[in-house]
């Protein structure tokens, strides 16, 4: 498996559980039935940083349905090199970090962070753009 798939791998996986850490808050706000049930307005709302981890679980999967095609691309046309896999593991962290700074509200870092994984996938799209 190449460095590019190996990340894009791990980002999937890692998107797919930014949503635990919220979830677990609204069973401690609302109860086990009262998270599972259909919301309603008399809902208890989520603790603040809980709503922070929603937002930033919902930003990770939105740049996500960019980063797996630039990846999958990349690795179609052959353009794997060690720019692409710099830029999947740059977008990998990066993803990370603003998932985390982003619940635990920290403004700063969190818009580098994102600025970062927007370089990771710009390098992919470079890498693209050449190998045409």
């Amino acid at each position: 498996m190449s460095a590019e798939l190996n990340w894009l791998t791990w980002t999937v996986i890692m998107t797919a559980f930014f949503f635990f850490p919220y979830v677990l808050n609204r069973i401690k706000v609302r109860g086990l039935f009262g998270a599972m049930g259909n919301p309603r307005k008399d809902d208890l709302p989520e603790s603040d940083w809980a709503r922070r981890a929603m937002r930033a679980h919902a930003n990770a999967v939105e740049n996500l349905v960019i980063f797996a095609p630039l990846v999958l691309m990349v690795e179609l046309v052959g353009a794997n090199s060690g720019v692409t896999a710099f830029g999947a593991a740059l977008y990998f962290w990066a993803r990370l970090i603003h998932y985390t700074v982003y619940t635990l509200g920290v403004p700063i870092v969190r818009t580098l962070s994102f600025f970062a994984g927007l370089f990771g996938q710009v390098l992919l799209m470079v890498a693209l753009i050449g190998a045409m």
